[in-house]
């Protein structure tokens, strides 16, 4: 089983994933993860965020023991990765190493922004996982404030709705929810509410799935 979460910064997709994905025994990849890499090791050599050619080439050779970096998790990493991530040479790169990830045995639980419509648009449970402007950046806004970050939350604002745009409006692979994904939103729910509500919808798809595969195999007798 494939399941798919996709969602902009801090609507909790990424929380969300690691429970559903323990819930079922399933590996789970934050495929933001692959992008802040790339990132830090762009800059690392001194290379420009948007460098095709230098992206694609540190993408191809990522080292997955390094997506444990705690670098990786900050806000600044993230901004970084929102200008990678634009970059069609990077997503291509990438695009193998998550679609066969997603391919063990007995599936997985991949986080992002265009899994249900790009990288596995025959993901078996897509579910896009949303929350205000204003919700986001209050959460994340708490996050950095008890890592000690100087940071206002009008800034972490700011930075959530540039974000946003830059993930919805690029060419390549842009945010959006996918046709057969379900809507979870996020504004007004804690997260054991969430996690039991992405439970309900992926349960209800897997039965969906088990009655078509029934009714399919009937009809062949």
């Amino acid at each position: 089983m494939i399941i798919a979460i996709d969602g902009p910064a801090a609507s909790g997709k990424g929380t969300l994933a690691k429970l559903v994905a323990e819930h079922f025994g399933l590996p789970v990849l934050d495929t933001g993860l692959l992008y802040r890499a790339v990132a830090r090791d762009l800059m690392a050599r001194g290379f420009k965020l948007d460098d095709p050619w230098a992206g694609a080439a540190l993408a191809k050779c990522l080292d997955p023991a390094s997506l444990d970096d705690p670098a990786l998790r900050g806000a600044k990493a993230g901004d970084a990765a929102s200008v990678a991530a634009k970059v069609p040479q990077v997503r291509a790169a990438l695009l193998d190493f998550q679609r066969a990830f997603a391919r063990r045995e007995p599936g997985a639980v991949l986080d992002g922004r265009d899994i249900g419509t790009v990288i596995c648009p025959d993901a078996d449970v897509k579910i896009f996982v949303t929350a205000s402007p204003e919700v986001r950046a209050l959460r994340r806004f708490g996050e950095m404030e008890a890592r000690g970050e100087d940071i206002t939350y009008a800034q972490v604002l700011a930075d959530i709705i540039a974000r946003d745009q830059r993930d919805a409006g690029r060419g390549a692979a842009p945010m959006k929810r996918a046709d057969d994904a379900h809507l979870l939103d996020t504004s007004e729910m804690d997260i054991k509410s969430v996690f039991k509500a992405a439970i309900a919808m992926i349960e209800g798809a897997h039965a969906e799935m088990m009655d078509l595969e029934v009714l399919g195999g009937r009809g062949h007798i």
